[in-house]
């Protein structure tokens, strides 16, 4: 089985071979080592917004527009060396990753998509959840003030909510993501981020 990732129909991600294997394998491997939701991780992969390619990285893809054309990928190592990137051809200037109720109307800002699949998590379940209502979370793909497509988010009326990191860099953004955007509110993660809070809370 492939998925065909294109960025705006230029060279194709080279990371999209999905190995049905390797994808069973990254599912524990998250809900283990990070607390995630394997029913969670299930709907995701059905989706085709979650796999594993042949090198065993977990691919989280970026999608654009209500067809939710594939722009994408955040990639994350699970192995003994973590490590975060972009698949080849990524452009994230024009989508993101993102989960939860298409029909809500907060967003909450993550820097990357296990924060986001936890934030969502957090609210779905019976945690603690940071908001108390229905919401999307959307990864920026690192801690980006700024986003492209954040501007016309706002412009569709979404209450917006930066949920960057508890840390310098996650708080410098934000400070300047609320200067640019006065309507978005600071969510800040009571642990160092959402993943963090939510294999806490679930302890």
């Amino acid at each position: 089985m492939g998925l065909n990732v294109t960025a705006d129909g230029a060279v194709p991600i080279s990371h999209r071979i999905y190995d049905g294997n390797q994808t069973d394998g990254k599912r524990r491997n998250l809900s283990q080592q990070r607390g995630l939701s394997t029913a969670i991780l299930a709907s995701l992969i059905e989706h085709g917004k979650l796999y594993a390619d042949a090198r065993g990285n977990a691919v989280f893809v970026m999608q654009a527009g209500k067809p939710n054309r594939p722009v994408g990928a955040e990639l994350r190592g699970t192995g003994q060396r973590v490590w975060r990137g972009l698949a080849a051809g990524t452009s994230k200037s024009v989508g993101y990753f993102w989960i939860g109720d298409p029909g809500a109307q907060h967003i909450v800002l993550c820097e990357s998509a296990i924060d986001a699949i936890s934030c969502q998590q957090l609210h779905a379940g019976s945690l603690a959840a940071p908001l108390g209502r229905p919401c999307l979370c959307i990864s920026t793909a690192g801690v980006r003030p700024d986003a492209p497509w954040l501007s016309p988010l706002l412009a569709r009326g979404y209450q917006i909510y930066c949920g960057f990191d508890a840390d310098e860099p996650g708080d410098t953004a934000s400070r300047q993501m609320l200067v640019r955007h006065r309507s978005i509110q600071r969510l800040r993660p009571p642990g160092h981020d959402w993943n963090d809070v939510l294999t806490a809370a679930s302890q």
